[in-house]
């Protein structure tokens, strides 16, 4: 017999917990700045810390915020561990912003038909 696992509610439904937390946790100017420095290259948490004016204890924190969003991934290099964006949790996010840019053009273009035809009238 086979023991059944549990998983949190989370695990299934990746989308929903990451673009919540994903907009929350990029809502902190810290964060947003070391997720920027992240979209250019994987970073060490030392690195990060030489660049932005907190302590090395202090971006740790903010990595495990945006580790926690999904936004970031981590591995091991030898004693370092170095911080990358995680393409699943930041496409993600990008799909759920998608939908209100789409729903602006699309509300946009009704405005600007309807503009256009009041004008030809």
């Amino acid at each position: 017999m086979t023991a059944l696992t549990t998983s949190p509610v989370s695990d299934y439904l990746r989308l929903v917990v990451t673009y919540q937390d994903g907009l929350a946790a990029l809502g902190d100017d810290t964060r947003r700045q070391i997720f920027e420095r992240l979209a250019l290259r994987p970073y060490a948490v030392g690195e990060l810390a030489a660049e932005l004016p907190v302590s090395r204890p202090a971006v740790s924190q903010h990595l495990k915020v945006l580790k926690a969003a999904r936004l970031v991934t981590c591995e091991r290099d030898g004693s370092r561990r170095i911080y990358q964006l995680d393409p699943t949790g930041v496409g993600a996010l990008r799909d759920y912003l998608d939908r209100f840019w789409t729903r602006s053009l699309a509300a946009f273009k009704a405005a600007a038909e309807r503009n256009s035809d009041q004008q030809e009238d």
